[in-house]
């Protein structure tokens, strides 16, 4: 028996130019607001030196060649802990997935258009951050793969699930998901206050995450990585926590 809905967006405001945008009530505005605000204290001199390590390495590799600005990877918010919507309990976690048939299972519930553009450009065998948000420590803890092409997402229609769409037609689905499939978990738990202080010390030296969308586009579930945002992060797992 598949899991109830539990991947959405919360408070996205990326659709002005689509006003009829249907956001769905799980997309409150206070979760991701809150992981932010419990991050704005950085640990102290803990980023500019691993960035430049972490440069020379990739300039050794590379030849000193900037990667252009191309996403392949990913980054995908889900709560851990339970909250009900509606009467259901929206709680997914790495664990869950696990728990899983084959450790598979589809992305549903975003109701964002910008994610869902997200969802739909998103090829077989990328892989992505599974990150745990809305949560006392948010951040990232496993690694998943995207096994499933966008098709149309189920619950959009299904009066029950309480990400139904009612202006959303058959003929023509608003909403999409991707089937995922659990690869590993992270080598630790890589919290956003540390992501944080590598994208705030990126931004003064020109690092890898200077434009790092968990921070410009904060609220949405579905994010794009560039190559380097996603490697320098993978980077963090082998070292010791602040």
């Amino acid at each position: 028996m598949p899991w109830p809905s539990r991947k959405r967006d919360k408070g996205a405001v990326a659709d002005k130019k689509e006003p009829d945008a249907k956001i769905a009530k799980t997309e409150e505005e206070t979760p991701d607001k809150e992981e932010e605000e419990k991050s704005t204290k950085p640990p102290a001199g803990s980023s500019k030196s691993g960035w430049k390590n972490w440069k020379k390495t990739k300039d050794s590799d590379s030849g000193g060649e900037e990667s252009k600005l191309t996403y392949c990877h990913w980054l995908l918010k889900s709560e851990p802990e339970s909250r009900l919507e509606k009467g259901v309990d929206v709680k997914f976690s790495i664990d869950d997935l696990k728990a899983q048939p084959n450790q598979t299972t589809f992305w549903d519930g975003v109701r964002n258009y910008q994610a869902r553009n997200f969802l739909r450009a998103m090829k077989l065998g990328q892989q992505a951050f599974f990150y745990h948000s809305n949560c006392k420590e948010p951040g990232i803890v496993g690694i998943v793969k995207i096994v499933k092409e966008a098709y149309p997402d189920h619950t959009q229609f299904d009066q029950k699930d309480p990400h139904y769409d009612s202006s959303s037609r058959k003929e023509n689905p608003k909403w999409s998901m991707v089937d995922v499939q659990f690869v590993r978990m992270t080598k630790r738990f890589i919290p956003l206050s540390e992501i944080k202080a590598h994208h705030l010390a990126h931004k003064a030296d020109g690092g890898p995450l200077k434009n790092m969308m968990l921070f410009t586009r904060q609220r949405l579930s579905i994010q794009p990585l560039t190559q380097e945002e996603f490697e320098f992060v993978l980077s963090l797992e082998e070292e010791k926590p602040h």
